[in-house]
């Protein structure tokens, strides 16, 4: 296969049923001379070997290597998934909806057609900010991850003491569910919703923002991106924890441990095809009409 003309597709297996998009996608490159590998997310062999007659599939961690983008076919999981993936090679990636929200996709399902009309070779990359993540304990570092969206620090089925600290100086301290530790282009998902501040995803902030606090006060903080957030755990009783990145599996945490989060030097590049603007799509996904 000719590198310089391979797309990934990279569907969500629960979203596309029968991979009927997929198939439609992969027809409209054909078309425009563009080869394409399928590699199914979130996929096991049983999906894998049900693909329909005509399509095989690969692994994403071999495909990358020379790829020109990703089309992602799903919801945001999807597309923070094939991020984190992505990072380290800096592989472009389009995402087209076919989840819940999908702030993050640039198309939706309706909106294929301009996979026709668009050069694909020339079009717009935009840099979205990543957090690196450290899991800490007795000064011992037990974990590593980075993440597009968010880091979260919940309590297992009960309240939790964090103290929460930038450039190690306490920014607050409180009781609650847990907190949220969010990139731009996270602030439209979990933070949000905990009543944090939505951010042009293209700005270089890190947010942080109370999960129900015990505390009247309690407000998100918007922080310059060279500061290095840190949350201890527990300071006036035993906290069971666990802590979520990207909304990846739970990873156990009590208290004593920290979590460190701060600026990555990863990023993910986003391809943008319509004209439609980040605060009309912000409008349209939260229900916004005319």
């Amino acid at each position: 296969m000719n590198n310089q003309k391979k797309i990934i597709l990279y569907p969500n297996v629960d979203n596309d049923a029968g991979f009927d998009m997929t198939q439609r996608v992969a027809d409209i490159l054909k078309k425009n001379g563009w080869q394409t590998v399928i590699c199914p997310a979130f996929a096991d062999e049983a999906v894998t070997t049900a693909l329909p007659s005509g399509l095989s599939y690969s692994n994403l961690g071999i495909e990358l290597t020379g790829a020109k983008m990703i089309i992602t076919i799903g919801g945001d999981g999807t597309i923070l998934r094939a991020a984190r993936a992505a990072a380290d090679l800096g592989v472009p990636i389009l995402g087209i909806n076919k989840g819940g929200k999908g702030f993050m996709a640039e198309l939706e399902a309706e909106d294929i057609g301009l996979l026709e009309t668009v050069a694909i070779e020339n079009c717009d990359i935009e840099s979205r900010m990543m957090i690196d993540v450290e899991l800490q304990r007795d000064g011992e570092t037990l974990t590593c991850g980075y993440a597009l969206n968010d880091v979260v620090v919940r309590g297992k089925n009960k309240i939790i003491d964090m103290t929460v600290l930038g450039d190690n100086q306490r920014i607050t301290r409180f009781s609650g569910d847990g907190v949220v530790i969010a990139t731009p282009t996270g602030s439209t998902a979990y933070s949000m919703a905990a009543g944090g501040p939505i951010l042009d995803p293209a700005a270089n902030n890190i947010i942080i923002t109370p999960i129900c606090a015990h505390l009247l006060e309690a407000r998100s903080f918007v922080l310059v991106a060279r500061r290095i957030v840190t949350v201890e755990l527990g300071y006036k009783k035993i906290n069971p924890a666990h802590v979520s990145i990207d909304g990846g599996e739970y990873i156990d945490i009590s208290s004593g441990d920290t979590v460190k989060v701060y600026k990555s030097g990863r990023s993910t590049n986003l391809v943008r095809l319509s004209n439609k603007s980040y605060y009309r799509r912000v409008s349209e996904k939260l229900g916004e009409r005319e």
